[in-house]
């Protein structure tokens, strides 16, 4: 992707916007159409282009279509002699004499499958938006109207749509790749072959390498060194001891949950600085524990603590929502819990597992909570549930004795007094069935001194393999979140013979070229095993983080598969509402049907009971490629170096 280094005006067309809200039908959304912005936003340069420019690209892309839909004279003419095109330019790939490399060919099959898509009629109605419509008036007429809703983001997709149909992306050079090209190792045998493979892995290697020095993790001697200063000048602002840090109880009670606080500490961008004083006037969930603020810089310039800060620095966008339904946040239950829970406290999915929240907060609160709506404040004193509700969720149980992996979670249930958690324990002790139990937990990220010898040894006595086994289930988001105090907390645990797991939800803060792959290589060096990959929820007040589905299915395949399969142990999922996770990977479990005017992608997501039982699917539409591209660049990105994004769908 080209851009111009000429800031934006803000005019229409330049794709200034992070994102520009689709209509309510495409996400049952009620987001106002404005701008976001952070302190980043504000301060980057914003790129305008010519549309034009993209316009006579488009053309380039494919003179064939080009032809087609401007000698149309009718919208269903353009659809059959497209149609007809794509079976023509499909059989050509399955000739013998096809000149195309075999990997060339299959993304001309992609390309055209979902291009078949996109122009199906069922998927416009289902949809509520053309986009073949709007390309046949486009090329018809070309200006005006028909050029006033489309954004750059748009053109884009369907350029490098085209490219892929007419076999000519350029991945693999400027001229497509022949079934004659063959790598030089494989046109040797024996030693010689193997050293030349060698080289081109050692580049591979090299390559992989000198992006992990750009994400160094918390274990690291330096990062140590001032983060050690950090935790000396929390200590003495607050007059306390080395003991002091080591009790988590003292944590707890000096969470920062206000503006004034948190500014003593350490330095924010004026607009943060009013998102977190908007937050706390209108009692949005926030804070953080002094451990994870020591792991943030002083000042603002923001190095290596981004992903840290923007985990529980709230953005403006985000503090406005939140604001705007304080008295009712369950606008912004993605999941659907509230049709999900069979009774107070209890979430179910799938038939071998139940969801138990017992503790309705955290030692701190995420950005990005997926329980942001019912979650009424960090610390809140009636967050835990009454003994009552919990004895009726736990012996709910009783009756529903498929359910054999109990997920304890919340909130953060590590949070809770070890009595607490003890009993708990004790009642699903009974329950002969039940072969596993898994705590649901960031305190190994966020408050390591939780892991005390009393809580590990409750632990220990109801960890029984075969019969039962106990898992940990946490969040680290990134390698700078990886401490010696975080290493030695897992080590505690693994010790028991308990897993640690870990599920990674893939933001605009970690997904840069290798950012996650560091962070599996450094989870499996504390003993924490890579479990998931979430595509971001699409909360709408959360959607400054998210990343596009297409960004995680590259990330899967150019980076993770280059780490032994011990390290790529997650699975990228996206979770459906209602229905649970669909395995992004699953090709059969999704496809792309539409691409809108802002050039958001919609998807159709099939549930899990895909030929197991009648479910309906749902549609999504994400967050458009040249937005976050846009984004990428902005902080110094090499843009070609995710050039290959457009072809995963």
């Amino acid at each position: 992707m080209t851009v111009p280094k000429s800031a934006s005006s803000g005019k229409k067309n330049s794709g200034s916007k992070l994102f520009n809200p689709p209509h309510k039908k495409y996400l049952g959304s009620k987001m106002k159409n404005e701008v976001l912005t952070d302190e980043i936003s504000l301060l980057k340069p914003r790129f305008h282009v010519d549309d034009a420019i993209y316009i006579e690209r488009l053309w380039d892309a494919s003179e064939n279509i080009h032809k087609i839909l401007q000698e149309a004279e009718s919208l269903e003419e353009a659809r059959e002699n497209l149609y007809a095109y794509l079976d023509k330019a499909e059989r050509k790939i399955f000739d013998v004499d096809c000149k195309l490399h075999a990997l060339e060919q299959a993304i001309v099959r992609d390309a055209i499958r979902v291009f078949r898509s996109i122009i199906g009629p069922i998927n416009e109605k289902n949809v509520g938006f053309s986009a073949l419509k709007k390309l046949w008036k486009l090329a018809r007429k070309g200006n005006g109207k028909e050029r006033s809703d489309i954004t750059i983001g748009f053109l884009l997709e369907f350029i490098y749509l085209f490219k892929a149909v007419e076999g000519n992306t350029g991945i693999y050079g400027e001229e497509p790749a022949k079934t004659t090209d063959i790598p030089e190792y494989l046109k040797k045998r024996g030693k010689e072959a193997a050293k030349l493979r060698t080289r081109v892995l050692d580049d591979l290697g090299e390559k992989m390498l000198k992006y992990f020095k750009r994400y160094p993790s918390g274990l690291e001697e330096d990062m140590i060194k001032w983060r050690e200063k950090n935790k000396a000048r929390i200590l003495e602002y607050y007059g306390a001891s080395e003991e002091d840090w080591n009790d988590y109880r003292w944590h707890l009670r000096k969470v920062i949950r206000d503006d004034k606080t948190l500014l003593d500490l350490i330095d924010l961008p004026l607009e943060k600085a009013e998102a977190v004083k908007k937050a706390v006037k209108h009692k949005i969930p926030f804070g953080i524990t002094p451990y994870y603020l020591s792991l943030m810089e002083k000042d603002s310039v923001l190095k290596y603590d981004r992903a840290v800060r923007a985990q529980v620095i709230p953005p403006s966008e985000y503090v406005d929502q939140m604001a705007e339904h304080k008295n009712d946040r369950s606008a912004f239950d993605f999941m659907g819990e509230r049709d999900t829970s069979p009774i107070e406290l209890v979430t179910r999915r799938y038939p071998m597992i139940a969801i138990v929240k017992p503790f309705n907060t955290c030692a701190q609160i995420c950005v990005y909570c997926q329980r942001n709506w019912e979650i009424m404040g960090v610390q809140d004193p009636n967050a835990l549930a009454s003994r009552e509700n919990v004895d009726k969720a736990l012996a709910w149980l009783d009756r529903h004795k498929t359910i054999g992996d109990v997920l304890i979670t919340g909130g953060d249930p590590i949070v809770m007094n070890d009595k607490q958690i003890e009993r708990i324990l004790a009642i699903l002790d009974e329950k002969d069935w039940i072969y596993r139990i898994r705590f649901g937990t960031r305190t190994p990220v966020v408050l390591p001194q939780r892991w005390t010898d009393s809580l590990l040894a409750i632990l220990e006595k109801y960890h029984k393999p075969p019969k039962r086994e106990i898992a940990i289930v946490t969040h680290f988001e990134h390698s700078s979140e990886i401490t010696p105090e975080a290493a030695e907390a897992v080590q505690k645990i693994r010790k028991l013979g308990v897993s640690v797991y870990n599920q990674e939800v893939y933001t605009i803060e970690n997904s840069r070229r290798f950012e996650s792959v560091k962070l599996r290589r450094d989870l499996k060096s504390i003993g924490v095993d890579p479990y998931y990959t979430f595509n971001m929820k699409g909360k709408e007040e959360t959607r400054r983080m998210m990343v596009p589905i297409a960004r995680l299915l590259q990330e899967r395949k150019e980076e993770a598969r280059l780490l032994p399969g011990l390290d790529r142990t997650d699975e990228p999922v996206f979770n459906v509402p209602r229905m649970g996770k669909n395995h992004l990977r699953a090709f059969q479990d999704h496809r792309l049907i539409m691409i809108l005017p802002n050039g958001s992608r919609v998807y159709e997501f099939h549930p899990w009971e895909k030929n197991i039982e009648i479910a309906p699917p749902y549609n999504y539409a994400d967050v458009p490629i040249y937005d976050y591209l846009e984004e990428l660049a902005a902080r110094g990105e090499n843009l070609h170096e995710y050039r290959t994004i457009w072809y995963y769908y």
